[in-house]
């Protein structure tokens, strides 16, 4: 397992100065920004169709550019954004991770991911995770909610979710969560919390819910922010009416936490697994019926600390690779060529 630099506070300061400025240059400049910010053997691994993607060239060719071309008039919008040390003990992945998440906004002029274009305006919800080595971007870990993109271009390829399918909120109370400035050595409490809770969803017992114990860790009024065709939802028992509970039912043997990273700073934390979870097909899930196949499940977390309870969670879920496992190409219901 990989230690921490000495300089830390320093370390982590400046990846998100890095970051926060890359962010914003490979969707205004991407040729250029990609040959300087990424490293010769980067690696990106992004939400299907893009996949995984090797090399500056590779990255703006197939990804950066079709973005930009989509999107000729691409803002980013940043809800969360913080930093943290990994040590690779799941799955690799050692060193300073930097995670955001919030929306792209822009006209949709032209396909993207095999989704028609519009020509309206649209929210493309993003989860990004930057490994940075030596300053630069060395490995990056991205789901884009493709599902809601869809829907909201009138060409629905999921059921309507259980949840309310709503533009997702920044935190609640501040509205953003920037942490460009340092927060202090060692404040991880956030992290802290959401790991026990972990070890909570490992303890279902297969009949009830609440054998995890979730109200243990969860604030009354918590809300939770699914990916679209599930939807967001509001307290421990919408969450598990509208999520856990369909979830559980279609994947009763699932196991989790196969992290690429896992971070935290202050009251935020997050983690990400390509795959994250890993379990079979064995119920109706999200309009489909059981295929009786095994799926692994990339996923994304990020966590919000209310004094010593989570109160918020983002969720996102690369919900066509899922079903590509399960013999459903969704993208292919949307009707267009992907890019």
């Amino acid at each position: 397992m990989s230690q921490p630099p000495q300089d830390l506070p320093g370390a982590l300061a400046d990846a998100k100065t890095m970051v926060w400025h890359a962010c914003e240059e490979l969707i205004s400049n991407p040729a250029r920004s990609a040959q300087s910010l990424l490293t010769d053997d980067c690696l990106w691994v992004l939400s299907h169709p893009f996949n995984e993607l090797r090399g500056p060239e590779a990255v703006n060719a197939t990804y950066l550019q079709s973005l930009c071309k989509s999107f000729p008039d691409i803002e980013r919008r940043t809800d969360l954004f913080f930093a943290g040390h990994w040590d690779g003990r799941l799955d690799g992945g050692a060193g300073i991770w930097v995670t955001c998440t919030g929306h792209y906004l822009g006209t949709f002029r032209a396909s993207f991911a095999g989704i028609p274009a519009s020509g309206d305006v649209v929210w493309l919800r993003f989860g990004e995770f930057y490994r940075v080595v030596e300053g630069r971007i060395a490995e990056a870990r991205i789901v884009l909610d493709l599902v809601d993109l869809a829907r909201q271009s009138g060409v629905p390829i999921l059921p309507h979710g259980a949840g309310q399918e709503i533009l997702v909120p920044g935190p609640r109370k501040s509205g953003r969560a920037v942490l460009l400035e340092q927060m202090p050595l060692g404040q991880r409490a956030c992290l802290d919390v959401v790991e026990k809770m972990i070890e909570g969803l490992g303890r279902y017992d297969r009949q009830d819910l609440s054998s995890m114990g979730m109200e243990r860790f969860w604030q009354p009024n918590m809300m939770w922010y699914g990916p679209g065709g599930i939807g967001t939802t509001r307290t421990i028992s919408g969450f598990q009416k509208y999520h856990q509970a369909p979830f559980l039912h279609a994947f009763p043997d699932r196991k989790g936490g196969w992290h690429r990273a896992r971070i935290g700073e202050g009251r935020f934390a997050a983690s990400t697994g390509w795959p994250s979870v890993r379990a079979t097909h064995a119920g109706r899930y999200l309009g489909e019926d059981a295929s009786g196949r095994s799926i692994g499940m990339r996923v994304m977390d990020w966590w919000r600390l209310e004094g010593e309870l989570l109160a918020e969670n983002w969720v996102l879920i690369d919900l066509p690779h899922l079903f590509l496992q399960m013999g459903v190409d969704l993208l292919a219901r949307a009707g267009a060529p992907a890019q």
